[in-house]
């Protein structure tokens, strides 16, 4: 078991991420200053909502910094969904500045052969390198999304699974050393998103 930290940024599927931690056994610790993550072994931003009311209240809680020194020094970090964006240093969805920790932009999801927006449903991941949630070449992952942006990085060798939408690829994941982030929410993801959880689980030192 691991002390696992949530930051509660009133943005967050706190309720969701919560259960499904603990019912892979799981403590987990709701943070609202640094002090509440000194005991946790790793780190999750979850995110649900729009991107500059997101980064407000990011803001407000007066933890950028700290979050900044925890991915960092290495340590465990998950983002999800819009806590995947919020990583970046904007977003066409708005004008506050991201946290920049990881260099590129969002930007809206491209209207192609009449897709539907959000891009909202079960799809299949698509691994682009060997990484912590899945192996090179490994399919039928079908995991649950709703978005309407999507991650742009200047470095594309840091996105390690896309996912097909009409003739586009989209960015799904996120792996740069310690830090792994996903669009879609494992957490809403059955049993696919069990079994990448866990594997996350399993890296935590």
């Amino acid at each position: 078991m691991h002390k696992i930290g949530l930051i509660d940024y009133g943005m967050g599927n706190i309720h969701s991420v919560t259960k499904s931690l603990e019912s892979l056994g799981e403590e987990i610790i709701l943070i609202k200053n640094i002090n509440e993550s000194k005991s946790c072994k790793a780190i999750i931003l979850p995110g649900v909502g729009a991107f500059d009311p997101a980064m407000n209240n990011l803001i407000n809680t007066n933890l950028i910094n700290d979050l900044k020194d925890w991915i960092n020094s290495g340590k465990s970090f998950l983002g999800i969904c819009l806590g995947l964006q919020l990583l970046f240093e904007s977003s066409d969805e708005g004008k506050v500045q991201g946290l920049g920790i990881l260099k590129g932009k969002i930007q809206k999801i491209p209207h192609v052969n009449n897709q539907r927006i959000p891009h909202m449903g079960w799809c299949q991941l698509l691994p682009t390198k060997p990484n912590t949630l899945l192996e090179l070449g490994e399919l039928n992952n079908w995991v649950y999304f709703v978005h309407s942006y999507h991650a742009i990085p200047n470095d594309f060798n840091i996105i390690s699974a896309q996912v097909n939408y009409g003739s586009e690829k989209l960015t799904a994941m996120i792996e740069n050393e310690n830090l792994v982030a996903c669009q879609f929410h494992p957490e809403k993801s059955g049993k696919t998103g069990e079994k990448l959880l866990r594997r996350w689980l399993s890296k935590i030192q």
